[in-house]
């Protein structure tokens, strides 16, 4: 056995081994990048009191599934109808039923995946980069985002959404982890006969993005993107394993397993509608019966059902042209071009004649501002390295915005947080494009003060950020400022009133 390891060329195992355990200092490091995160979260998380934006809807709609199972219009006492599936509201009424119906019940979801999400992009940042620094570093810039800090503390969908997008993530890089250290551990053993056992992690990675899609459809996106991504990453393990034809060999022996990805999104996303099926009050639950005037359901039926209610909702989606001041278009989300004012109150007080209270849903400026050259160096940097990782990184930045843009010739509504799916990812372009700057480890080239310089260069762009952060901290969380103060921070001017 020990001979047979031997054999395996350096190259192969260096790029076929998985990173080192986690040590006590990364460990530390992502704890401190969480706990900052959660308390500027937590920080009079109740204010405001009332409903803000589309809190209204979905506030109310998850109370109505703790009480019928679906959403209930109680002024007629009817089933409602709505368009977006139902898990994210679950979610939110996960909170109410613990804390009751109040603004801390409804919105303490929110905070809590918002949170987790911050440390699943630290681990999934150790992963990929195989740095503490850069893995913090992503996890800070996630916490200091305005964008992620707003919705992290409102019961609106997209927070859930891209949570679970998140947690797919992850498991899809453990997935690559765990495949490419069962190659290697095959090449070690010596063994003709290929045995990669379960791939756990996949699976899970398709419990995620089915969960994701009973959030809202705009997950599918990242389904096709994830299932891509697997197959390029098995067909690259078998060429780096050495196998022949390893693009028809990965399709051939592992597309069983695609197989079972693509079901297990499926049984999961129809898990999301139980409450649906278990009722007999939801909308369009019996609707195949009342339409052809049966007595009852026949056994299809609750499927059919809910296929025509997917029909309606499809036709929703697509049509909505409803104006509205908030809107905004896709080449507009990484410019701030549209930001969501999602309450504003005038009411004061303060030491001032006029006093103004806002929560704008606004990206920290300096780090989104940052995205777009992040987006073409990471470009860049993915052709001359030919890095599977830059390339994995690009692709889910994109995903998050680029379909939308089909949507601008049929004057679709559309809005700046719908971008929020590709923020973790847009955090890790910058990230990867940060490393580059710092430069390879100082062992390489003991003489060169690059690592030096381009650490200082990092170090200061990460405190820009926190600083532009603080700056616009108040129009974020609903602090009472003067009017003066309040204008000086609408650097757009009336893009942004």
């Amino acid at each position: 056995m020990t001979s047979q390891a031997r054999t395996v060329p350096d190259v192969v195992r260096r790029r076929l081994t998985p990173p080192g355990p986690a040590t006590p200092g990364f460990w530390l490091a992502a704890i401190l990048v969480t706990a900052i995160g959660l308390l500027l979260r937590m920080v009079n998380l109740s204010h405001p009191r009332e409903p803000i934006f589309d809190e209204v809807y979905y506030a109310n709609e998850a109370w109505d599934l703790l009480q019928h199972g679906v959403e209930w219009n109680p002024e007629d006492n009817t089933p409602q109808y709505v368009v977006h599936p139902p898990l994210g509201k679950w979610m939110i009424g996960l909170g109410e039923q613990i804390f009751g119906y109040n603004s801390f019940g409804w919105r303490i979801a929110a905070v809590t995946v918002g949170v987790v999400s911050i440390l699943l992009i630290v681990l999934a940042a150790r992963k990929l980069f195989r740095s503490t620094i850069l893995a913090a570093t992503a996890g800070l810039l996630m916490s200091l985002d305005g964008m992620h800090f707003v919705l992290s503390r409102a019961a609106l969908l997209d927070i859930f959404l891209m949570f679970w997008i998140v947690v797919a993530f992850y498991f899809l890089v453990l997935d690559r982890e765990q495949r490419r250290a069962r190659w290697l551990a095959h090449l070690e053993s010596g063994s003709s006969r290929v045995r990669l056992g379960v791939p756990w992690y996949r699976l899970a990675c398709a419990v995620s993005l089915g969960l994701a899609a009973g959030v809202k459809w705009s997950a599918l996106w990242y389904i096709l993107l994830f299932a891509a991504a697997i197959v390029v990453f098995d067909a690259g393990t078998r060429r780096t394993a050495g196998v022949s034809n390893y693009v028809s060999t990965a399709l051939l022996r592992d597309g069983r397993w695609l197989l079972v990805f693509g079901a297990l999104i499926v049984v999961t996303y129809l898990a999301t509608w139980t409450g649906w099926f278990a009722s007999d009050d939801g909308y369009f639950r019996h609707w195949y019966a009342q339409a052809h005037g049966l007595g009852s359901d026949r056994l299809i039926d609750p499927l059919v059902n809910l296929w025509h209610y997917h029909q309606e909702a499809y036709g929703f989606h697509t049509t909505l042209d409803t104006g509205h001041p908030y809107q905004s278009w896709p080449w507009m989300w990484l410019l701030l071009g549209r930001p969501v004012s999602m309450y504003v109150n005038t009411d004061g007080p303060c030491d001032a004649a006029s006093c103004v209270s806002q929560v704008l849903l606004l990206g920290t400026p300096v780090l989104w501002w940052s995205f777009l050259p992040a987006l073409a160096a990471l470009t860049w940097l993915a052709i001359a390295r030919r890095d599977g990782r830059a390339w994995l990184i690009l692709a889910c930045s994109l995903a998050g915005i680029v379909p939308w843009f089909q949507s601008m010739p049929a004057h679709r509504t559309m809005f700046y947080f719908y971008a929020l799916p590709a923020e973790p990812f847009l955090i890790l372009a910058v990230v990867y494009v940060l490393g580059a700057i710092i430069g390879p480890p100082r062992h390489v080239n003991p003489a060169s003060d690059h690592r030096l310089i381009g650490s200082i260069v990092a170090g200061a762009y990460v405190t820009l950020v926190a600083i532009c952060f603080a700056y616009f901290y108040p129009i974020y969380s609903a602090t009472v400022i003067t009017n003066a103060e309040w204008l000086s921070r609408m650097w757009l001017g009336s893009r942004w009133i």
